[in-house]
């Protein structure tokens, strides 16, 4: 039983947010030691959402671009929007022995404003134009992702095969235009699924085969339309068919729900009972999609892990992880971190490192220890700024740095997000947190700068103050003007004027795009995606991808707890659905109804 030893107030949104005893004990444990001296990580300034919020602003994880490599000068596919300045590599040339990062090291200064030297390390140092996609085929459209064949704009998944338009998938073999979802075969549009076959918009269901327009099924295989069902087959809209009246009906049910499309999924949800949350073997857990797992709280999509918090999306075997997005398996100790871990041990601030153990406020370093402040290091030891120390000076360096951000309010802080080296709205933080281009720039008032230090914990950017009081504008969030140029096809076609039917698409639709009918931006469909429509009877879609993939969004699980009551039987329950949804059910009640 956790207690709460604090209360504090978000720096960003002013919301009270608790510090417990568990909490404490976990930001002792993995702070550094050196010379027989702990330098404590003190507890957080910012609320759990402001901490994902400032993470998720360093992450774009849907965008890709083509720029020439500053190496090879080559034509290349990057996750860096072309008008940046950054310096940018082919990941292959980047990943061989001719790019040595270690040439653009900087010496440190222990009395200067670390992240400011490091976001100078940022711009003078290459970066590989996508991170991750290794042991991969035919598949250089991804980010966040490996060991992939034959997958286009695919992010964050692993272990995928001919996957194209979606978002953290695991395990999938010709899937299409699905998020959240693990052991799915021939799928389109599945939102938080596990272990479907042939099924077209299914969300949170498992076990299903050949079931379309339909939520929370298990077990189920020929149903359309139905919510809330286990063993069934053969049901349209909740009611048992033979399995004669199931075939002569479905053509024309599926072809009228597709003109539908998540609309249909919209309408029969208010109709649906929901559990509060999704755990399977769990014990003193708080979250949602979790599996066997041990004192996990506030947690998202974790398997066999133990002792994390406010982090989603880990590998398994995780243990002591707070405050994290894609965490590899079998880490131990992680704080503040994104796409990190997998037999990793004490990892705190750190963005797309591997195998790295006891290492602070780094990026892209993989196979090292005892890092600081580095980037893009390979089987490196005890380096600054990518520059190589002794052990001796290293431990004697790192204190000295650690003091200096104490004093300036940076130690124990993510890195700011107005250093990040994406727009807002390039990131993972405009899915889960949107904000439009003016409210990125907050209006702050400061009085007595220089005396302060940094009392709200802002960093960089801040001009003096020429008066006592002042009211500035604080740049929070960077914003990219980038807009990719119009496809070279031989025409646009509105996706109104597309006909319906599949079959009547021609071949040249290859050859053209398609203004999307929600925001006019073309886009254009590849030859394997038309196959997979056309074997399928599929209408073409009318919506460009990052409009499907934000629709998914809207029906997935909510990435947040809350504290309710039973509908049912008025128990006081954790649930991920706020106090509009209904039919929210604790766990014994929602047992009851649907076994």
């Amino acid at each position: 039983m956790e207690t709460t030893i604090e209360t504090k107030s978000c720096k960003h949104c002013s919301q009270n947010f608790d510090i417990t005893d568990k909490d404490m004990e976990f930001y002792e444990k993995i702070s550094p030691s050196f010379w027989w001296k702990k330098y404590p990580l003190p507890s957080p300034s910012l609320c759990p959402d402001c901490r994902n919020q400032r993470r998720l602003s360093w992450r774009n994880e849907g965008k890709l671009y083509k720029r020439i490599c500053d190496a090879t000068g080559k034509e290349i596919v990057s996750m860096y929007a072309p008008n940046t300045d950054l310096i940018v590599y082919d990941k292959e040339y980047w990943n061989s022995d001719a790019c040595d990062v270690t040439k653009y090291a900087l010496e440190i200064d222990t009395e200067k404003s670390f992240f400011e030297q490091y976001e100078k390390l940022l711009h003078t140092t290459p970066l590989p134009s996508l991170t991750v996609t290794y042991e991969s085929e035919n598949s250089e459209y991804a980010i966040y992702s490996g060991k992939m064949k034959e997958c286009y704009m695919l992010f964050a998944s692993w272990w995928c095969e001919r996957t194209m338009y979606s978002a953290r998938m695991i395990s999938t073999k010709v899937v299409f235009d699905s998020t959240d979802g693990t052991n799915l075969e021939k799928c389109y549009q599945i939102v938080n699924c596990e272990n479907c076959f042939w099924s077209m918009y299914l969300v949170s269901s498992n076990n299903c085969q050949n079931c379309l327009f339909s939520y929370d099924l298990e077990n189920c295989q020929d149903c359309i339309g139905c919510y809330n069902l286990v063993g069934k087959q053969y049901y349209i809209n909740n009611k048992s068919h033979t399995k004669e009246e199931y075939h002569a009906a479905l053509n024309q049910i599926k072809q009228s729900y597709f003109k539908i499309g998540w609309g249909f999924i919209d309408s029969i949800l208010p109709l649906a009972i929901h559990k509060n949350l999704m755990m399977v073997n769990c014990e003193d857990c708080i979250g949602d999609n979790l599996k066997n797992c041990k004192s996990c709280h506030y947690c998202f999509h974790f398997e066999e892990s133990e002792n994390c918090k406010y982090a989603e999306n880990g590998g398994m075997g995780c243990y002591n992880a707070y405050d994290g997005r894609g965490i590899g398996e079998n880490l131990q100790f992680g704080y503040e971190i994104l796409d990190t871990g997998i037999n990793a041990v004490t990892n705190a601030f750190l963005i797309s490192c591997y195998t790295c153990n006891t290492t602070f406020y780094s990026i892209n370093c993989h196979n090292s220890s005892n890092l600081f402040g580095c980037l893009g290091l390979k089987n490196k030891e005890y380096c600054i700024l990518n520059k190589q120390y002794t052990k001796e000076e290293y431990e004697t360096l790192v204190p000295q740095l650690i003091q200096t951000m104490q004093s300036l309010g940076e130690w124990g802080e993510f890195f700011p997000s107005n250093a990040s080296l994406f727009g807002y709205n390039e990131t993972a933080a405009q899915e889960y947190y949107p904000l439009t281009k003016e409210e990125t720039v907050l209006p702050v008032i400061l009085s007595n700068w220089k005396e302060s230090k940094d009392p709200l914990n802002i960093g960089k950017g801040i001009p003096p103050l020429q008066s006592e009081w002042q009211l500035l504008k604080w740049e929070r969030f960077n914003w990219s003007p980038y807009e990719s140029p119009t496809p070279k096809v031989e025409k646009i076609i509105p996706a109104d004027k597309l006909p319906e039917n599949i079959d009547d698409i021609p071949d040249d639709i290859l050859n053209w795009a398609i203004e999307c009918k929600e925001t006019k931006r073309p886009f254009r469909i590849i030859k394997p995606e038309l196959e997979f429509y056309r074997k399928n009877q599929i209408p073409v879609p009318k919506y460009h991808p990052e409009v499907r993939h934000l629709q998914r969004v809207q029906v997935n699980h909510p990435k947040h707890i809350y504290t309710s009551n039973c509908d049912k039987c008025r128990k006081e329950m954790y649930t991920i659905f706020d106090s509009d949804t209904k039919n929210v059910y604790c766990e014994s009640c929602y047992n009851e109804v649907m076994y």
